[in-house]
C-alpha cells in the first residue's frame, strides 16, 4: 500500500462529476487499500476518489465503527430534517464549519466486489460523513452548503491556509506512516 496525495481546494478534479464505476478491477481494490491508508494517516473519516486526483465514482469511510467502500453511491431516503454539525475536509485543512445536513439517510451503494448494500437510516458521524462524500462526488464541498457569509469567512481562512500547498495537493509526510508489519508481531 501506498500514500495518495491528496488535493486541496483550487484543484479543478473536486469540482467535476465523477464517472460511474462499471467494473472492479486489481487496480481498483489497490486503490481503495491506498485511500484507506491515506485517510487514516490524515486522520479523516472519509474521503473520496476526486481528493486523490480520480474521477470515479467512489469513497471509502470509517465513521461510527463501521468501515465501508462505497461505489456508485446514491441518497435514496432522507428522514428527521436538517441538523448542524461541525465539519472539516482533508481536502481544506484546518478549516472547519457548521453545515446543515439530513439528520438521516439511506444510502444504496455497491461494495468492493460489487455487490449492491444499504446502510439504512444513517445518522450521527456515519450519516455526516456519507453526505460529505457523496457530495465530493457530485463536485461540491462542504463550503458549499454554507451561508454566503459563512462561506465568505471560511474561504477567507483557506486563503492563508492554501499557501502550504502551491500545487494544490497535500503531500502527508512519510514519518506519518504507520510501523510495517512483519507478520512475526501481533
Amino acid at each position: 500500500m501506498s500514500l495518495l496525495d491528496i488535493h486541496v481546494l483550487g484543484s479543478p478534479i473536486l469540482r467535476q462529476e465523477t464517472q460511474v464505476v462499471t467494473q472492479i478491477t486489481p487496480a481498483l481494490r489497490r486503490l481503495v487499500d491506498d485511500m484507506f491508508e491515506t485517510m487514516e494517516v490524515a486522520k479523516g473519516v472519509g474521503l473520496a476518489e476526486p481528493q486523490v486526483g480520480r474521477s470515479e465514482r467512489l469513497c471509502v469511510v470509517d465513521a461510527d465503527e463501521t468501515r465501508l467502500v462505497v461505489i456508485n453511491p446514491e441518497i435514496v431516503h432522507k428522514e428527521g430534517g436538517m441538523i448542524r454539525g461541525e465539519e472539516g475536509c482533508l481536502s481544506m485543512p484546518e478549516i472547519y464549519a457548521d453545515v446543515e445536513r439530513h439528520a438521516r439517510v439511506t444510502v444504496r451503494a455497491q461494495d468492493i466486489d460489487g455487490a449492491w448494500y444499504e446502510v439504512e437510516l444513517a445518522s450521527g458521524l456515519l450519516g455526516r460523513c456519507l453526505q460529505h462524500e457523496i457530495d465530493h462526488l457530485h463536485g461540491r464541498m462542504f463550503t458549499d452548503r454554507l451561508s454566503l457569509l459563512k462561506k465568505r469567512a471560511a474561504l477567507k481562512e483557506w486563503e492563508y491556509e492554501k499557501a502550504k500547498y502551491p500545487k494544490n495537493v497535500r503531500v502527508l509526510p512519510v514519518g506519518d506512516l504507520p510501523p510495517e508489519k512483519d507478520g512475526a508481531s501481533a
